[in-house]
Formats: C-alpha cells, sequence, structure tokens
C-alpha cells in the first residue's frame, strides 16, 4: 500500500470518496464498512470460489487433453518488518509514558509474536497457508480432471513447470508439483524441472515492461490522481481513530501534531496497523494454537475497509484497469495471455508433448492480465472527472488477485473441434464480451472462437 505523505493532506483534499454506497455503518466509529473480506485486499487468502463436482459437464463426445494455469504464490509473510518497527517505535514510547490504552497493553506483544513468526518464516516467503492454498489448488486440479491425467500418465505426457524465478513463485511451483504428483504417482517422472522465464511471468520488471515502468515512476495524472485519493480528510480521520484504539487521546494528538515525524505521521502509523491486521490471515498457521493473531481487535471494521479502499486504489491505478482511455497498465500482460493461445494451439496442430502447462508468478502479473482479458470485475476503466470508487466500480482486489488466484484453461476435444473452459480463481467464467460460447449459457468456447475474438487470425 502507498505510504501517503503528510505534507499534501488539505490542499488536495477535496474530493471526498466513500468506499461504497451500499455499505453499513460501523456504529463504533461512524465510517462506512465494506466486507471483511475486501478490506483484505490483495493480501486475501485464498479459498475456491466453485465446488469442483458442480462444474458444466462438456458436450458429449469431448475428451480433456490438455490444461493450463497461471497461478499468484500462496499467502506469505510480510515482505519486511518495516511496519512491525514503525508502530512498535511508537508503542515503546507510549508504554514507557504510560499512554496506552487497555487494547494498547495487548498490542505491542501481539506484535511482536508475529514479527518473530514472519522473520522465522522468512519476509516474503510461503506461508503454511499459502503453502496449503497451492498444494490445494493442485489436488483440485486432478479431481477436476481425473481422465486427462490418467491419460498423461499413460501416453507420458510431460507436465512443464514455469515461475517467475523469485522465490515464493518458484517455491509454489514445486509445491503444486508435488502435490499434483502425489495424486498419482505415475505422474512424478513427467512433471519437467521446474524454470524460470521473467519475460513471461515476471514482465513488470522485465523488458516488455519498459514503458510501464516508465509510466509508474512519471505520469503526472497517475500521481495527482492518488494523492487526491488518497490523502484527503477522511484518510486522517479513519488513521486517529485507528490510533485512538491503541494509544491515549493526549499521544494520538502529539503523533498528528508531528512530534514522532521521525517515525512516522499518522496515517503512516496507521497504515503500519492496517497492514499488519491485512497480512495476519495469512499466518494464522504460524499462530498461537493456529487459532489466528486477532489483529482484528486492534481495527474497526470501518476503519480497515477504508484503509483496505486506499490499497485497491493504488493497485487499480498502477496494475489494474486504470485509466479508460490507456491500457499502459495492462497492455504488457499480452506475453502471457498470447502463451495460453501458443499452447492450446500446439496442442491442436500436435506438435506439443505437454498435458498441463502450469505457471506461477505474482499479483503483479496476474491482476494486469485479469484487466487485459476483460475478467469478471476487472472491466471497468474509470476518467479524471469519475475516478474509482467501491460505489460505482466492481473492481476489488480481494477477488481480482488474492494470495494464490489462479486462472486455468481446460481444453477438449472432439475430432478436429478443440473447446476451452475457463475458471477464474475455480469458478467456471466466461470470456469477455464479444466472445460467443458454443451454446447460450454454456462455459464452453471453440478455440476457432476465441482465436477470432481476440484477434489472432
Amino acid at each position: 500500500m502507498r505510504r501517503l505523505t503528510p505534507a499534501l493532506a488539505l490542499g488536495l483534499a477535496t474530493l471526498v470518496v466513500a468506499p461504497s454506497a451500499a455499505l453499513a455503518t460501523d456504529h463504533h466509529t461512524g465510517h462506512d464498512s465494506g466486507t471483511v473480506r475486501d478490506s483484505f485486499g490483495t493480501k486475501a487468502s485464498y479459498a475456491p470460489q466453485q465446488n469442483t463436482h458442480s462444474y458444466q459437464r462438456p458436450p458429449a463426445g469431448y475428451t480433456a487433453v490438455f490444461t493450463e494455469n497461471v497461478s499468484r504464490h500462496g499467502s506469505r509473510a510480510a515482505t519486511d518488518g518495516e511496519d512491525g518497527d514503525l508502530i512498535l517505535a511508537l508503542w515503546d514510547k507510549a508504554q514507557a509514558e504510560g499512554q496506552l490504552t487497555r487494547k494498547g497493553r495487548e498490542f505491542g506483544p501481539q506484535v511482536r509474536a508475529l514479527e518473530a513468526e514472519m522473520a522465522k518464516v522468512g519476509y516474503g516467503s510461503l506461508s503454511g497457508r499459502g503453502k496449503q492454498e497451492i498444494e490445494g489448488t493442485a489436488v483440485r486440479m486432478e479431481q477436476r480432471l481425473p481422465g486427462l491425467f490418467r491419460q498423461i500418465a499413460k501416453d507420458g505426457d510431460k507436465i512443464d513447470v514455469v515461475s517467475s524465478g523469485q522465490g515464493r513463485a518458484v517455491d509454489s511451483g514445486n509445491l503444486f508439483a508435488a502435490a499434483l504428483g502425489n495424486t498419482d504417482p505415475a505422474l512424478k517422472p513427467l512433471i519437467g524441472p521446474a524454470r524460470a522465464d521473467e519475460n513471461l511471468l515476471y514482465f513488470h520488471k522485465a523488458a516488455g515492461g519498459a514503458a510501464y515502468r516508465d509510466y509508474i515512476a512519471g505520469d503526472q495524472r497517475l500521481a495527482d490522481t492518488l494523492d487526491k485519493l488518497t490523502d484527503q480528510p477522511k484518510t486522517h480521520r479513519a488513521a486517529r481513530s485507528v490510533l485512538r484504539e491503541l494509544f491515549t487521546p493526549a499521544f494520538v494528538q502529539r503523533i498528528t501534531d508531528g512530534e514522532f515525524a521521525s517515525i512516522g505521521t499518522e496515517v503512516q502509523a496507521a497504515q503500519a496497523v492496517y497492514n499488519l491486521y491485512a497480512i495476519a490471515p495469512a499466518m494464522s498457521a504460524e499462530s498461537p494454537g493456529g487459532k489466528g493473531w486477532g489483529m482484528e481487535r486492534y481495527i474497526s471494521r470501518g476503519d480497515a475497509a477504508w484503509f483496505g479502499y486506499l490499497s485497491d486504489v493504488e493497485d487499480f491505478y498502477e496494475k489494474g484497469p486504470g485509466f479508460a482511455d490507456s491500457d499502459i497498465t495492462y497492455k504488457m500482460a499480452d506475453v502471457l495471455l498470447d502463451d495460453f493461445f501458443k499452447q492450446v494451439e500446439a496442442k491442436r496442430a500436435g506438435t506439443s508433448d505437454l498435458g498441463a502447462e502450469l505457471r506461477f508468478t505474482h499479483a503483479e502479473e496476474i491482476i494486469p492480465l485479469a484487466a487485459l482479458m476483460k475478467l469478471p470485475g476487472s472491466t471497468q476503466g474509470v476518467t479524471a472527472a469519475h475516478p474509482y470508487t467501491y460505489a460505482d466500480n466492481t473492481w476489488r482486489g480481494a477477488s481480482v488477485a488474492p494470495m494464490a488466484s489462479n486462472i486455468q484453461w481446460d481444453v477438449f476435444h472432439k475430432g478436429n473441434t478443440y473447446l476451452v473452459r475457463m475458471l477464474y480463481n475455480e469458478k467456471e467464467a466466461a470470456f469477455k464480451a464479444g466472445c460467443h460460447p458454443i451454446a447460450k449459457g454454456s462455459k464452453f468456447y471453440d478455440l476457432k472462437e476465441l482465436e477470432r475474438c481476440f484477434n489472432r487470425t
């Protein structure tokens, strides 16, 4: 989440954006509150969105011949200890002066315990929950396509595993492959050695993302929009509300007045609390007794919803649909969509010996790909006059790219006809508007129709 500077507060604070028109009011704070899951943004933990046994059956005579996916890595520890360091530095001062609330006295030891476990796991590394998420998607893939994997084992087809080359993505690919192999030992020798492809699965940092990086670093419209949406009066009110859960009003006022500016502003301190709240579920397996960390006790639902919205603001404009008149945030994902098509087309041409193509990457790739493909929730860009709000835009980080989020294509054939079914976070999903399924209400699409619809012919 973007770390706000204190200087822009009131001068740019003319635009007040509620998280959602449909939100309930948190009576404890008076702030609007959204669904709890939305408040976690892209740090939300993974859950499959459809039961494995409820998928549509392919038309009569069609058999599965190939499957491919792209998956974000599983839940992880925070990438560093910065949030814990910031809020604990303030906590230590407040404790020494007797300026903690009852909740505040409990908060410090809880954060130190959480930080210790994240350090033990390794900052940025997969947590126990993250490993379970990835292994679960592998097992359900085999359960969804048992005939395909039996045929792969019988024919000796290969299973390719490729990642961004970054630690948690590499680990996710290895875990997925091992779990898939454990579903049928005959698959194990067919799973190739994991490989890395930065251009394909870390494109925001590779050569193909150069124009995008220039945009993030220097686009004035982007910078102005983020400033207007994030640094507004409601953000400061929510920040003070968060801090009053931990510190006495007098100590909160001193933070607001800038006495501890060398540590952090009121907004930065509240963001640190929010970020710990957001990452805690990812670390649930490492909590005492596996019962969770209880970080939700230290931030109201309304305040968590607001800071979750601010996190979504940044991801929407920097990685997602963004401005409606530009594709700079997601055009670079074409290399990944192209690979999806190439794999299926090679299968149709008889030039591929693969039974499955398994890819592992990051939110920075999943979010642009979802926008490029216009997946559910990622269809609507915005204008400067009508910025991104929960009230009139369905984009939510927790739905678009939670931990272990994935896009999967299952391929079936009969004679010379190849059909594709797409799953998004394991839920059957329609392709974008203008792509026609084989029948009304069907989730199966002729490959030739998809090639037409995505201008590949």
